[in-house]
């Protein structure tokens, strides 16, 4: 039999029994062809390795993540992911359809069209998240159909509203889950309902949403299981009480591992799901169900049926190592092809300006001035219950705390309060709205932050003690179409441009990732304490994420899915 290739002498993967077995593997038109203990005297193969009895693994797959949370174009995410052994995603790119619609994301289908790793991708199902805030763009049953047409889209994207899939029957987003259901069954339909428990989640799981991507406690998982549900375990979710649970009851048909949202310096430092294999595999899982929960179960999860495997027919992605315990990644193949190899240069090649023009002109907000940052009170002079959004570490989730705050001539003087001004300004000048908020805990206690990279709005967010201070941040992301500002006492203290959508940068991937660093030391020089404050800045904003957020509309209480006003 003639084959491409004949990899000899590995320790490969068997995903039916979950243990590693010895073996030779050859490859044929890209795919897996045989593999056994047979030899170059069965095939004659036009390239033959020696695997020196390294580890031989499929390619890993996240069926869940965000490309604009990283902050990249899909090349040089692309670039990230095959040094990590990462050789299928899916990505939902709701943050690029919440500024551009249905033209960003066939935009960002266009680009990942050109990369190695195979980035699939789902339909944004919030745009807007809730209908609570502006944005830029609009996707519902008309954009789905267009969308659907894409070859490389394969499922319905995170369900955020859940609060409407619950209190809304015949609302936009039970309409969309219905007629995804209807028109096409063969996409899984993400979910996305953090705490929801018992009645109410049996409510979610019924109006046709099967998995959860949110944080996880053991109750939680276990509830959600036992529905049905299937689980996408991001790095927030590893606890050592849900891991030790997950290693002591077998679960393996029911989770995966996900990334979620990952920090471009985080991605360089760190790795992506490659990272979340070694800590589960540190944390006492067993290395071979590790790899089953990145390759077996995201697979067949989102039906792609042609990988996840070592075996006759599937798409030959694999990974060569020489410890499964540290997981250090030696070699990389995609479809038979080496793409990888620790001990070769690897190279990122940038590619300026792949976008459309107006795609770099995306802040259409004037410059703010100092009356633009005042919040008029409706008494004269005295002090009022307030609402203030409270940030802890370890939790985008914030809580809601009512404090009294001074009024002077109609005006509340939140400079000289404990806590900090948070104010949101539409930017893509379709209504001009604006609103503000108090903030405190695990926040800032100086300066100002400014950022149009807010979830999922990305209208702009600023945060800030002082006015002068909120007015430099603010005003320079202004200037440079996007991005994140931190001020302190005039100066600015760090800025990364994001002028592609104000949430995208072409830059090369490690210089992304420096200039990343230093926000997140600028933004706790000045008191942020957050084991990621660049995330939790930016999910102030969010308001499908517990308990207070804001948008341009105004505070939102989310658990009930309304404004609330900033007095009591």
């Amino acid at each position: 039999m003639h084959v491409d290739l004949l990899v000899t002498d590995v320790y490969l993967y068997n995903h039916s029994y979950k243990k590693i077995m010895k073996g030779n593997v050859a490859i044929l038109d890209g795919k897996f062809a045989y593999i056994g203990d047979k030899n170059e005297d069965t095939f004659r193969a036009n390239r033959v390795i020696n695997g020196q009895n390294r580890f031989m693994i499929p390619g890993l797959i996240d069926i869940h993540l965000h490309i604009e949370s990283t902050m990249v174009t899909p090349d040089t995410f692309s670039y990230g992911l095959i040094k990590n052994g990462v050789t299928t995603v899916v990505a939902d790119p709701h943050e690029m359809a919440n500024v551009f619609g249905v033209r960003g994301i066939q935009e960002m289908i266009k680009m990942g069209e050109k990369c190695i790793a195979d980035i699939l991708f789902a339909i944004p199902s919030s745009v807007p998240a809730t209908a609570l805030e502006t944005t830029g763009g609009e996707i519902d049953i008309e954009e789905i159909d267009e969308l659907a047409k894409e070859e490389k889209v394969i499922c319905l994207g995170e369900i955020m509203d859940y609060a409407k899939v619950l209190s809304e029957p015949n609302g936009k987003t039970n309409r969309i889950v219905k007629h995804v259901k209807n028109n096409y069954p063969h996409f899984p339909i993400e979910g996305h309902c953090p705490k929801l428990m018992d009645v109410q989640l049996s409510q979610f799981i019924y109006a046709g949403i099967d998995s959860d991507h949110t944080q996880q406690t053991v109750e939680g998982m276990e509830e959600r299981i036992k529905m049905g549900m299937f689980i996408e375990i991001q790095e927030k979710s590893m606890t050592k009480e849900l891991m030790d649970h997950l290693i002591e009851h077998d679960r393996s048909e029911h989770f995966c591992f996900v990334t979620d949202d990952v920090m471009p310096d985080t991605f360089v430092e760190k790795g992506h799901l490659n990272h979340l294999v070694k800590k589960a595999i540190m944390m006492g899982m067993q290395p071979e169900d590790a790899i089953y929960a990145s390759t077996v179960t995201p697979a067949r999860r989102m039906r792609m049926y042609d990988r996840g495997a070592i075996a006759p027919g599937k798409i030959a992605d694999f990974i060569l190592l020489d410890d499964l315990d540290s997981f250090k990644i030696d070699q990389v193949y995609k479809s038979g092809t080496k793409v990888y190899d620790q001990k070769e240069v690897y190279e990122q090649v940038v590619h300026p300006k792949q976008f459309p023009s107006d795609f770099y002109k995306s802040v259409q907000l004037e410059k703010l001035k100092k009356q633009d940052l005042t919040i008029s009170a409706p008494v004269e002079n005295g002090s009022l219950s307030s609402r203030v959004m409270m940030v802890s570490d370890g939790t985008t989730f914030t809580k809601a705390l009512i404090a009294h705050v001074k009024v002077e001539n109609h005006q509340l003087q939140w400079e000289t309060s404990p806590f900090c001004l948070i104010g949101v300004f539409e930017r893509y000048g379709k209504n001009r709205n604006k609103s503000f908020g108090l903030i405190g805990g695990d926040t800032i206690k100086g300066g100002a932050i400014a950022s149009t990279y807010s979830h999922d709005n990305h209208n702009l967010l600023v945060v800030g003690k002082n006015r002068e201070d909120v007015l430099l941040a603010a005003n320079t992301i202004i200037e440079n179409q996007g991005g994140f500002c931190v001020v302190e006492n005039g100066k600015v203290l760090s800025l990364l441009k994001l002028p592609v959508g104000g949430i995208l940068s072409e830059e090369p991937l490690d210089e992304i990732a420096k200039e990343m660093k230093n926000l997140r030391n600028a933004m706790e020089s000045l008191g942020y304490k957050h084991y990621n404050p660049i995330m939790s800045f930016s999910t102030h904003s969010l308001p499908v994420s517990p308990e207070l957020k804001i948008t341009d509309f105004g505070l939102v209480n989310v658990n009930e899915g309304k404004v609330v006003n900033l007095f009591v």
